[in-house]
């Protein structure tokens, strides 16, 4: 079993502006991405795209 490196890139989740509901996960480059992650997603409860900024997983 291959143990997790502790490193540059972190498991982050990205959380929808509108409803507050997490819905996606990703990976990010602490080195090469200095500020929060901000990306248009689709959210299937508010049924649109949507702005997603970037939250701590639990």
């Amino acid at each position: 079993m291959a143990k997790a490196k502790k490193g540059a890139v972190e498991l982050i989740a990205l959380q929808c502006t509108t409803c507050k509901r997490k819905n996606y996960t990703t990976t990010k480059n602490r080195r090469n991405v200095q500020g929060k992650l901000e990306m248009k997603k689709y959210c299937k409860w508010c049924k649109g795209s949507t702005d997603h900024k970037e939250t701590k997983i639990k």
